[in-house]
């Protein structure tokens, strides 16, 4: 992999691993309609944990809070906080996509990446996340219940099949739910750090059974890029979801889908 191609790959995954356009996606998608060589899973472990960084850094001081209050739930006896609770939601959200992620792991990959299961999962649930902000609610994230964290959780789980989008569907599940869109994104990317925490974990242990070399300053050059454009994707994002729909983001992935089709189709 040559240096502008770990760049490209990089800022893409940094960009999409937030926007509710699937980074899995495009990942897939780009170095096929580029002709490019698989990126490896080196590359793969790099750049997640590039958007890893990202997110913790920019939501800093509120996983600190979090992290103390939920620590301090368990050595103390009262009702936890407010933080504390926010905690318990963000756990018990994760685990739906844990068990199905190692349950069906294996298949997804052999069966749901091919172009036109991306491109289906790119329209439609890209014009169920249009219809859920049309009809979003007023909470903060701090007035979640743990019902709708774990319906969050569930739908996050459906993720799992390329094209879908994490970002993307946690936020529709959220804004169905009586979310806003603020507090739909903000749940979502803190339910980011978990499930990208423990992706990596599970192909940093396939890597390291697979042997393969390894292209350190390529690696670094991902790890890097991916992490400052999810920063800015973060930032950028939660500014801009306060005046804008989510109707250009689908219209985004049903050109994106109908791309697809087009290209892989004729091909």
């Amino acid at each position: 992999m040559s240096y502008f191609e770990a760049l490209v790959l990089a800022i893409v995954q940094g960009l999409t691993e937030f926007l509710p356009i699937s980074s899995s996606a495009h990942l897939i998608l780009v170095p096929r309609f580029l002709g490019w060589t698989d990126q490896g899973l080196a590359f793969d472990v790099a750049v997640h944990l590039g958007s890893l960084l990202a997110v913790c850094l920019y939501f800093r001081v509120e996983i600190l809070a979090v992290v103390r209050a939920w620590l301090g739930s368990l050595l103390t006896r009262g009702a936890p906080n407010a933080e504390a609770r926010f905690g318990w939601f963000i756990i018990v959200a994760t685990i739906p996509v844990g068990l199905v992620g190692l349950a069906l792991h294996d298949a997804i990959d052999a069966y749901l990446r091919s172009p036109l299961v991306i491109a289906a999962s790119t329209a439609v649930f890209g014009v169920l996340l249009w219809l859920a902000d049309r009809n979003r609610g007023s909470l903060n994230e701090h007035q979640l219940t743990l019902t709708m964290a774990l319906l969050i959780g569930c739908a996050q789980a459906v993720a799992l099949i390329p094209g879908t989008s994490r970002s993307g569907i946690t936020i529709t599940a959220g804004l169905w739910l009586g979310l806003s869109r603020d507090a739909a994104a903000r749940f979502s990317f803190l339910l980011a750090i978990p499930v990208i925490a423990l992706a990596a974990l599970l192909e940093t242990r396939n890597l390291l059974a697979a042997a393969e070399p390894v292209a350190w300053d390529v690696i670094v050059l991902g790890a890097l890029a991916s992490a400052v454009a999810a920063y800015l994707c973060i930032r950028w994002f939660l500014q801009l979801i306060a005046r804008i729909s989510m109707r250009p983001f689908m219209l985004y992935r049903l050109a994106l889908a109908g791309l697809i089709v087009a290209v892989f189709a004729a091909g």
